[in-house]
């Protein structure tokens, strides 16, 4: 719940034992420096003991409230049946979706009508109320150009579970980029953190002031002319434009990524070659690991066979 003072939330089982600046991060998507200032300005009590630790742990139960923390007005989406997607697999606690690029997954400035979350409030009106009102049911996203499986909460507790896991980084998420150029190794980590662009706060940039990201690679496929790599990245943390940001840091933009660097003459796409392969996770009812696979889709499978026959990834 939340009121003009700040914000108060009840610790679920999930998040049981996680750090209070993690907490607050995940709870208000602020990043950890920011939770970190208001543990520091003593607006961070939990059970009505004030807590300046950032290092300290929560308990299921406990009632955390912050103070002078007040997080943005949430607008209700509506339903719209109008909305299209497929759903990979649906249960009593989770769907899965192969999200198409162009679709928006959850409204926001400039997008309050026709996301993800319309229609599957249309299709599936039991999410209105799992995690956040503006937000019911996701629990991770992905860019409107990005596609590819994203796993969405039927229920508070499959939320709240998936949220945790999230949190604690046993989500399996891997993705597969074309990036200009070729890298010197075939397999290694970005590890950079990545917060507003202090030029243009509509990006995101490796910033000393960021948020902890890091991004696995390994080169699958090499082309000489142009010179172009397709490369699966794994994701350790989600970061808003991660994979974006660390491979156009690296000096391999994606294909396509204007916002990064990526248009160059030679191809041509009308969104980042970026799409989200795999997703596995244990399931929130039963513990098993699930995994699911989405293969790439129409236009990314065109620019590929459009380039022929690859080099060998070490050339």
């Amino acid at each position: 719940m939340s009121d003009d003072a700040g914000f108060r939330e009840l610790i679920p089982p999930a998040l049981d034992g996680e750090r209070i600046d993690r907490i607050i991060a995940l709870l208000a998507d602020v990043s950890r420096n920011r939770a970190a200032a208001a543990l520091t300005a003593g607006r961070v009590s939990v059970d009505e003991e004030v807590v300046y630790q950032r290092s300290r742990r929560v308990h299921e139960g406990e009632e955390l409230v912050v103070a002078g923390f007040e997080r943005e007005t949430e607008h209700v989406p509506g339903a719209e049946p109008s909305v299209r997607f497929d759903i990979l697999y649906a249960d009593d606690d989770v769907l899965v979706i192969d999200k198409p690029s162009g679709l928006v997954v959850h409204p926001g400035a400039g997008n309050q009508t026709g996301t993800l979350v319309n229609g599957l409030l249309a299709s599936h009106p039991e999410i209105a109320g799992v995690g956040s009102a503006a937000r019911p049911g996701i629990v991770h996203r992905l860019d409107m150009g990005t596609s590819g499986v994203l796993a969405v909460a039927r229920t508070q507790v499959a939320y709240d579970s998936l949220v945790a896991q999230l949190a604690d980084r046993s989500v399996g998420r891997r993705y597969q980029a074309l990036s200009w150029g070729h890298f010197e190794a075939v397999k290694g980590v970005v590890d950079a953190p990545v917060g507003r662009s202090p030029k243009d706060r509509t990006r995101m940039a490796v910033v000393a002031s960021g948020r902890p990201a890091r991004t696995g690679y390994e080169v699958s496929a090499a082309w000489a002319s142009p010179a172009v790599s397709l490369v699966t990245c794994t994701l350790e943390t989600g970061r808003t434009h991660q994979i974006r940001v660390h491979l156009s840091a690296i000096g391999h933009p994606l294909l396509g990524d204007g916002t990064y660097g990526g248009e160059r003459s030679g191809l041509v796409l009308d969104r980042p070659f970026l799409h989200a392969a795999h997703l596995s996770f244990d399931h929130p009812a039963t513990g098993e690991r699930l995994e699911f696979d989405s293969p790439l889709p129409a236009d990314l499978r065109a620019v590929l066979d459009g380039l022929g026959e690859p080099e060998p990834a070490d050339q």
